[in-house]
């Protein structure tokens, strides 16, 4: 029987890819995006709208979750923005939205799917090494950091709270060429797909719940 993971952010960037990576490896897929479109199609593919700003949506993606699948075995909290990437003074407007996507709405997505997450299957909090308070060492984009490192602590959260039945880690996805940003387009060292599959063979190893996992460099990350 396939696995089944639900991805979220799954129409573009490194949630397509990794959407991709797992469809290839026998996996069936669980994909949302806020607008519920996607380019690409698969046998394999569930297509979900899911706008983690919208607590109907919200509602509305866990009831159609709850109706199709009985279980899931992995969840990818992919999802997230960073308006005040590469700015140095916050803005409560940018930073409203940044941590109702990034945290509230990641938190209040996840916990009613724990009930259906399969003993030993995993939750995958996409964050980023800029939520490190011990790396950080620069003043730019202040709520994007704060929002991982509030994800962070949910993922050491929910490994106190799931011991020994999911396993739940936080994983940077290496500086990517995504859109999230400009200097992401120019300057990111991996594509998508190279990130897809580094978090992909991370995947496949003995995870330690737990852990806050750097995919690019192959090691744990400080907190």
């Amino acid at each position: 029987m396939k696995k089944i993971a639900l991805i979220t952010g799954a129409s573009k960037g490194i949630g397509k890819a990794l959407t991709e990576k797992l469809l290839a490896n026998n996996f069936f897929v669980i994909g949302t995006s806020t607008t519920g479109v996607f380019d690409f199609e698969h046998n394999d593919f569930y297509s979900l709208k899911l706008d983690l700003l919208d607590s109907n949506s919200i509602e509305s993606a866990h009831h159609k979750i709850f109706d199709k699948f009985k279980h899931i075995d992995m969840l990818i909290n992919n999802a997230g923005i960073g308006p005040d990437l590469d700015t140095y003074i916050p803005e409560k407007k940018s930073f409203d939205l940044t941590f109702d996507v990034n945290v509230s709405g990641t938190v209040f997505f996840t916990e009613p799917l724990i009930q259906i997450i399969n003993k030993n299957g995993a939750i995958i909090n996409i964050s980023s090494k800029m939520g490190s308070l011990d790396v950080c060492e620069r003043t730019d984009s202040v709520a994007y950091r704060m929002s991982k490192s509030a994800l962070n602590m949910y993922t050491k959260i929910l490994s106190n709270r799931l011991k020994e039945r999911v396993k739940v880690v936080s994983v940077h996805p290496g500086w990517v060429k995504t859109t999230i940003t400009e200097d992401n387009i120019v300057n990111g060292r991996l594509t998508p797909e190279q990130s897809a599959k580094n978090i992909f063979d991370y995947l496949q190893t003995d995870i330690k719940s737990g852990t806050y996992w750097d995919a690019e460099a192959g090691k744990e990350l400080l907190w």
